[in-house]
Formats: structure tokens, sequence, C-alpha cells
């Protein structure tokens, strides 16, 4: 494993993202590009209203200059798990950008229908694993963390992974909320895909090329975090949450532990999770809420605590997920996962 080209595919993205965030600023603010804020949700964020948004561009450039130029070996020798996830990272990034263009030409919070954005997220997700499993580079049994065992799913496979994959594409969209929130939880995320890289490098040769997409990840958002770290000047919108959250699925595909996405993806998994409750139970006693708000983060906002203080919070959490994934392939998966 090359960690010298690790860290220059970190500090380039991070360079990059600084390098075209003023440029990509002034662009979004000539536009009039600006968040419009959802009339029921804190009343305090009214103040965020005018904040560009659609700023994943920043951090989605960057990523995809050094993905390409740094991982062009690994396509040369003919492994493409990189390319797939690129190309899956950016189409969701792209339908996010639709989704933001709506928004902003409408002048109106919501963007594409929910009915809309799932069918063509559920399309992007199908090809991407599709495309996957006809190159073998995942299997139709799943590595469980901390046990010596991969489940069986066979043709059950794509009936779970579909769903969990649109699941955490979308939850991790639900997670851009907060100023620095969905920023600060998926550098952890994508530190322990590096890490776990690293551990299996001798197993396979695709990991370099996975361990760069996610090193580049970590650049890109830590340079994007000066501008989006509370107060933010900058949103990142649909373009880059829903980016994001092909990256985060692209990770845990490409190394062939989906399930690894409850533990590193754990915030994203309460997230999503508390959103599901809160609608569930809100049907069921027609009317009631289980939490304040739902998402999570705003039944903690709407709760007395600070921004910071619950970006700070989730951000623990999201290491210690982080943190957890790596001892499950260090202590109980090297000899059971097969790249």
């Amino acid at each position: 494993m090359n960690i010298t080209k690790l860290l220059i595919a970190l500090v380039l993205t991070f360079a990059l993202t600084l390098l075209i965030a003023p440029w990509v600023l002034a662009a979004l603010r000539r536009r009039h590009a600006s968040q419009h804020i959802l009339e029921i949700g804190p009343k305090w964020h009214e103040t965020k209203a005018g904040t560009p948004t659609m700023g994943g561009i920043m951090f989605m450039i960057p990523m995809l200059v050094v993905w390409l130029t740094l991982g062009a070996a690994d396509m040369v020798r003919g492994d493409f798990r990189m390319l797939f996830a690129v190309v899956f990272a950016t189409l969701c990034g792209m339908i996010g950008m639709v989704d933001d263009s709506v928004k902003i030409f409408k002048a109106r919070n919501k963007g594409l229908s929910v009915r809309q954005k799932t069918l063509l997220l559920m399309i992007v997700i199908a090809l991407y694993l599709g495309a996957m499993y006809a190159m073998d580079y995942i299997q139709d049994s799943v590595f469980i963390p901390f046990v010596n065992y991969r489940l069986p799913l066979w043709i059950f496979y794509f009936v779970v992974m579909l769903p969990l994959s649109f699941f955490f594409v979308n939850s991790v969209n639900l997670t851009d909320g907060l100023d620095g929130l969905v920023t600060c939880v998926t550098v952890p995320y994508a530190l322990a895909f590096t890490v776990i890289a690293v551990l299996l490098h001798t197993q396979s040769t695709s990991c370099q090329g996975m361990a760069i997409f996610s090193s580049a990840v970590i650049g890109g958002l830590l340079a994007f975090l000066i501008y989006n770290f509370y107060p933010a000047k900058v949103f990142m919108g649909d373009t880059g949450s829903l980016f994001l959250g092909g990256c985060v699925v692209a990770l845990a595909f490409s190394f062939d532990m989906p399930f690894l996405l409850l533990i590193a993806g754990i915030v994203y998994l309460i997230e999503g999770v508390s959103v599901i409750l809160q609608v569930g139970y809100f049907k069921l006693t027609h009317g009631k809420r289980l939490f304040r708000m739902a998402p999570i983060h705003h039944h903690m906002e709407m709760g007395g605590k600070s921004e910071v203080r619950i970006v700070i919070t989730m951000t623990v959490i999201s290491l210690l997920g982080a943190i957890l994934s790596v001892a499950a392939v260090l202590f109980y998966g090297n000899g059971y996962i097969i790249l």
C-alpha cells in the first residue's frame, strides 16, 4: 500500500477544494442559488434563509479530478471498482443537482417529488449493484461484522441490498440538516474505510484505489468544513449530500462489506430510522409525534442543544462507529472477506 499516494490524494483534494471554493461561492451568489427554509422547521433556522446552496460542487469537482487522476492505474489493470464508485456517486450528485435547481428556480424548499427522487435513485443504485455483481466484485453472501460468518442470501441479495442502499443514500441526505453535521460525520466514515483498505491491501490490489477514493473524500470535506461549519457560509445542498450518500454506499460495497454501513454509518442509521419511526408513529396515533421533530438532530435542537454541541456529539458517535468497523475487520474479518 502506497501511503504517500493516499496523503497526496487527501492534500491535493483539500487544496483544490480551497482553491475553487471562492469562485464557486461567488458564482452561486450571482445566480441567487440560495436556501429556502422549510416553514415547519425550527423558527431560528429562518435566519439561514438566503445562504448559498449547491456548495457540494466545491468538493465534488476536486474529488472527481483526484479520483480519475490517481486512480487511473487501477483501471489500466482492469479493476473498475473505483470507476463504478465514481460514476455512481456522480449520478447521485446529479440527481441532487436537479433537485436543488428545481428548489432554486421555483423559490420553494421542495424540489423533485418523493416519487421522482425515489425512482431515479433506485434506478441508479440498481445499475451500480448490477454492474458490481456482473464483475464479481460483490457476492450473493454478506460479511457479518464481529462474527466469523458470511450470510448466504442468494436470490434475496438484491431484495435486501437495494433498499438498504437506498436507505443510506437518503439518510445521508437527511443528516444534512445542521451546519457542518453531515460533513463532520462523514469524515470518520471515510477514515474507517481508508484504514480498512490499508489492513486488507495484501488481499487485493483494488484496496489502493479505494483508499485513494476515501482519502479524497476526507480531504474535500475537511476543506469544505471551513465554509460549512457553524455559522455556515454555504450549504452543500442535495447536490453534495446525495453525492456523499453515493460515496458512503460505494465504499461499503467496494469492499463487499455492506453490513458495515450499520456500524460505520451509525449516525446515518439513527437519522434515517428516526424519520421512519416519526412517520409511522404519526400515522398509527393519528397525529401524535414520537419526537419533537425528525430527523433526530432537530429533536435534539428543539430540546435546547446548540448546533455545535449536536454536531460534536454526532461526530463522536460516528468516530466510535468507525473504530468498531475497523475492529470488526481487524479481529474477525480478514479471512472471510473476498475482494
